[in-house]
């Protein structure tokens, strides 16, 4: 986290978002700011707290991708949630508090990977000699006398003893070159019977007190061996039989109360909650109908955004240092429009940009993983080359404006309808039909779209 700072995380964002440079700003000093706190006293640490940040802009400006990057960049657990699916309590909906509850198995399946990851090479090698002892397993038991005279006077029981010696021996032979075939992939299709744990979860909804929101109670983990696991038999070729085993040895080796505390933790302190929509839920000045549970709504976030302690099946979560990133079109209501409270949780806002004719060419060819290189990936896949032209470029950035200033805009989602229209028969034909590379040039995108953009109605049902 030390080397990221603030131009370093824009260089990053920059890597796959084009424009919007005033957002990348906002929430590249909003994530220093957490390294920055992380150095201050444990007193100054409390009075910290983060400054949430509020995107204003149209659809498919790349609000919501500037969140998720950011998060990925970090190793923060992320959620995104519309502000829709929540209804004020006493409404049927979903509980605002279950957007923690989520975040928190989203940590914790983030926290296990990579706990599973570190212990895999030594749950490899349990899973290995299980394996072995499965198909080439060494020794034997050691024929019980009848009776005790035969104990005493038996004079074969040396004899017996060498036999059992040179068998052991030789099944130790067997076994190293069974060993190398397995480690040399050789025997991944061949089936064998192993004996697995039946994942089975004995659950009960427990309502907590805000919301009537399901926790979700593994009654496994309230009356341990009270309820054993049980097993079963399983036909599966070795390759398969090998990845499970692995699995059960990994959570062998990991401690899932470390897990689970840690994810609270990172929950805690590096949480990032995208609260997406959030101009739906905003009433007009009104205090009657619809608005009146929009604005209870907003009532029912505010204190899970100013600070509270959450109940979750892990035990109490504090959201008091939780990224909150929203972000709305605005375009009927005004953030103004917001309950004065919730307004100054949130007090950084960002005006994001339209896309323009260039913004929309740049997203084409200028990102990592860029739209063109994703076709022309997919489609090398089956052996036919794609190439695109500077000319191509730029008529497929040039209808997708036009068909957004005629219809609704909804940025560079556009471009995704017009590619997709675009590469249809070339993507249908492939790899029988297609002989040579595909150029994808002004005349070729002109001669696939033309009429579509020309009839206005069509374009709206296609494009």
């Amino acid at each position: 986290m030390s080397e990221l700072t603030p131009k370093s995380i824009v260089d990053e964002l920059s890597k796959h978002i084009v424009g919007q440079g005033d957002a990348k700003r906002s929430v590249a000093v909003a994530l220093r700011n957490r390294y920055r706190r992380s150095k201050l006293s444990e007193e100054l640490q409390e009075e910290v707290l983060p400054k949430n940040i509020l995107m204003i802009g149209p659809t498919g400006v790349g609000k919501t991708e500037i969140a998720r990057r950011l998060a990925r960049l970090v190793k923060a657990p992320f959620l995104k949630v519309e502000a829709t699916k929540f209804t004020e309590v006493g409404y049927v909906g979903r509980d605002v508090e279950s957007m923690i509850r989520d975040l928190v198995e989203t940590a914790i399946r983030m926290v296990q990977s990579e706990a599973l990851a570190e212990v895999h090479e030594e749950a490899d090698r349990a899973a290995r000699r299980r394996l072995l002892d499965i198909i080439a397993p060494v020794g034997g038991r050691k024929r019980q006398p009848k009776n005790p005279f035969e104990a005493l006077f038996s004079e074969s029981e040396e004899e017996e003893d060498d036999e059992e010696e040179d068998q052991i021996t030789e099944q130790r032979r067997r076994r190293r070159k069974i060993a190398e075939k397995l480690d040399a992939g050789e025997l991944d299709e061949r089936e064998v019977e192993i004996e697995v744990e039946e994942q089975t979860q004995s659950m009960v909804e427990v309502f907590g007190g805000s919301g009537m929101e399901e926790l979700g109670v593994n009654l496994q983990n309230i009356f341990g061996n009270m309820f054993p696991g049980k097993k079963k038999k399983r036909r599966v070729p070795i390759r398969e039989a090998r990845a499970i085993l692995l699995n059960e040895e990994a959570h062998k080796l990991i401690d899932t109360d470390q897990i689970q505390r840690q994810a609270v933790e990172r929950v805690e302190n590096h949480g990032i909650i995208f609260l997406d929509e959030l101009d739906k839920v905003v009433g007009r000045d009104s205090r009657h109908g619809p608005d009146v549970s929009r604005e209870g709504v907003q009532r029912d976030i505010l204190p899970i955004v100013e600070g509270t302690t959450v109940m979750t099946k892990y035990g109490p979560v504090k959201t008091d240092h939780t990224l909150f990133i929203s972000a709305g079109a605005f375009h009927i209501s005004k953030p103004s429009n917001l309950i004065p409270e919730l307004q100054g949780r949130f007090p950084i806002r960002v005006e994001m940009d339209s896309l323009s004719r260039e913004d929309l060419r740049r997203i084409l060819v200028e990102p990592r993983n860029s739209l063109t290189r994703q076709y022309a990936e997919l489609l090398r896949a089956d052996g036919v080359r794609i190439d695109f032209t500077d000319d191509g470029l730029d008529a497929i950035a040039r209808i997708s404006e036009e068909i957004n200033d005629a219809t609704e805009n909804i940025g560079a989602r556009r471009l995704h309808t017009v590619m997709e229209k675009l590469l249809q028969d070339v993507s249908f034909d492939a790899p029988d039909d297609v002989s040579g590379p595909v150029v994808v040039d002004a005349k070729y995108v002109q001669d696939k779209l033309a009429s579509i953009v020309e009839d206005r109605d069509l374009s709206h049902y296609i494009l």
